[in-house]
């Protein structure tokens, strides 16, 4: 492919997705296979364009690292197995409440699995996918203007971003 071939939609995704290991701390079985399914499901189907990067002729499909700085999400885009294109910082202010809300209804989840009934389950599990789509909606308006990205790949971002928050 020389230079003058554009883009095709299917370039703008992310190939490979990293945590920073110094920002995890494992919290539990449960987070921990929240993770890998996230991740997993990610870069099986997501759609990612970073659009400063574009501009500048950054060709996807991209790597990227998430994250925590000195309260901030770092966002590290790099090409495919290449140099960096674009680190991304937004604050992590406005996710601190929809972050708690998230853990505390899976927290409510995961011990309703094992003892409610499956109305008691449905309506947890109603209520996590709610405060989760509240969420995503957030990082998509936090991202406007930066990212481009569907809706299914900002749920799964986000439950990466509260896997990075439970620090400490």
């Amino acid at each position: 492919m020389d230079d003058s071939t554009p883009s095709t939609p299917a370039d703008f995704r992310i190939a490979r997705i990293e945590l920073d290991e110094d920002t995890i701390i494992w919290r539990n079985a449960d987070i921990e296979q929240e993770r890998r399914v996230a991740i997993f499901d990610l870069i099986e189907e997501n759609s990612f364009k970073p659009l400063r990067a574009v501009e500048r002729g950054a060709m996807g499909p991209y790597d990227l690292t998430l994250a925590v700085q000195d309260g901030r999400l770092a966002l590290t885009i790099a090409q495919e197995g290449g140099n960096t294109v674009e680190q991304l910082v937004l604050g992590l202010a406005r996710f601190r409440r929809p972050i708690r809300d998230y853990f505390a209804i899976c927290d409510s989840y995961y011990q309703a699995i094992r003892k409610a009934t499956a109305a008691e389950i449905e309506t947890i599990d109603m209520a996590r996918r709610g405060v989760h789509n509240r969420a995503a909606e957030l990082l998509m308006e936090r991202l406007e203007g930066k990212v481009e990205t569907d809706f299914a790949t900002a749920r799964r971002l986000f439950t990466l971003i509260c896997v990075l928050h439970i620090k400490g």
